[in-house]
């Protein structure tokens, strides 16, 4: 079994991690400042002026060069993130990056207009007010790589290449599997067969529980044939359609495993992967997969990148993807701690609660394959505003409560 470290120590650890990201932020940025510096008086003895849209141009670029020297440094060593730099990753820096430089070029310009009523030299001035710009920008740039650009929030993002032959890996503990399904009948036969066929291989203590959520094909009947065949596979059935959400809580609630790993019905995730979360789990108390290459419309994308910026602004979540259905947890959370949602804010509400309550978890890159047959629910707009609204409900209901348990 793997420890499982109490909250005020994770807690400690954290401040100190971040105590540590500070400091190596500040010596990169003793670097960047000497870069910067060195940069814009080069322009300044080459072309000299005391111009200040000039001066804000020569800032600019300046600061520019720094940045780029910057995330590189804190790429690397600050935050210790390894991986291949993203698509996102490179948007969110120069997102920052622009914000930094116009903060930079607001103060540069109220340094100057300050100085200038001093009988000092153009260039002694301008360099005053040039340090003291970078110095008002320090905040905001640690701010931004940290919680922005190099999002560590409890986590590591991890590469975890495949054992040399994944069929001879055993988990030591016993694996609850949940598949939420409706109107399904199609390929809940191919998925289920699949995940049995692979779970064998991996461990001798397994469940497969599959939630119908009020399926109007012949989905429950399909399952109901496969259960019998296999007591290992478990239907549970919701008599009428109650949304995704309150498919995967009747699945949580029904686990008898140590570990609940989720995943949808429809085929548009390999099974295979999930060997790659096993060792993972022992250190953590979830693994959290993302997907690679996702295969839907630009539509789809375009909710699921604005969800993640709403959630993260209003929560303080910071994972690739918030919804990705292949999520490995310890089944313990579940067992101690209330979910509260049923709709498509339940992936939300359980990193939420999940990271409040001190627990820890990593992210790993899964494929997402084509879906095969049925249709997607998820971008509809009924769905949409029943996540919305759930939002915005328990958004207010978890702050008071934390605000209460802090005045305690």
């Amino acid at each position: 079994m793997g420890i499982t470290l109490s909250s005020p120590t994770r807690s400690a650890r954290s401040r100190v991690q971040l105590l540590v990201q500070l400091v190596r932020f500040c010596l990169v940025g003793g670097l960047n400042t000497f870069i910067d510096l060195m940069i814009f008086n080069i322009l300044l003895w080459t072309f000299p002026t005391q111009f200040v849209h000039r001066l804000i141009f020569y800032n600019s670029l300046a600061y520019l060069l720094g940045a780029i020297n910057s995330f590189c440094w804190n790429k690397l060593w600050t935050f210790e993130q390894r991986r291949q730099t993203s698509k996102g990753e490179v948007a969110r820096f120069a997102a920052v990056t622009i914000l930094g430089i116009l903060c930079n070029d607001m103060l540069l310009w109220l340094a100057t207009m300050l100085l200038a009523r001093f009988s000092v030299s153009g260039f002694l001035w301008s360099n005053v007010a040039k340090i003291a710009a970078i110095a008002g920008t320090v905040a905001l740039s640690f701010v931004g790589m940290r919680f922005s650009v190099f999002t560590q929030n409890k986590k590591a993002m991890v590469t975890i290449p495949p054992p040399s032959n994944p069929h001879l890996f055993i988990t030591p503990r016993s694996l609850s599997v949940i598949l939420p399904a409706y109107n399904e009948e199609a390929v809940i036969s191919d998925t289920v067969s699949t995940i049995l066929s692979k779970l064998i291989t991996w461990t001798d203590d397994f469940e497969i529980i599959v939630v119908n959520d009020g399926s109007k094909d012949r989905t429950g009947a399909i399952v109901t044939e496969l259960s019998a065949t296999d007591s290992r596979i478990r239907l549970i059935t919701h008599p009428v359609n109650r949304g995704y959400g309150a498919a995967l809580v009747t699945g949580f609630e029904s686990v008898t495993k140590e570990t609940a790993f989720f995943m949808d019905s429809d085929g548009q995730f390999d099974i295979s992967e999930l060997v790659h979360f096993f060792p993972l789990i022992e250190e953590y108390d979830a693994v959290l997969g993302y997907r690679i290459n996702r295969q839907d419309s630009w539509m789809r994308k375009l909710n699921a990148w604005c969800w993640k910026q709403l959630v993260s602004f209003m929560f303080g979540i910071h994972v690739r993807d918030v919804d990705c259905a292949f999520k490995l947890y310890r089944s313990e959370f579940f067992l101690t701690h209330r979910l509260e949602t049923r709709g498509a804010m339940i992936n939300t509400e359980i990193l939420y609660k999940f990271a409040r309550s001190g627990y820890t978890y990593t992210e790993v890159g899964v494929h997402h394959l084509p879906r095969r047959a049925g249709q997607a629910t998820g971008a509809k707009p009924a769905v949409i505003l029943r996540a919305l609204r759930e939002l915005f409900v328990y958004a207010g209901k978890w702050y008071r409560e934390e605000n209460n348990y802090s005045q305690e």
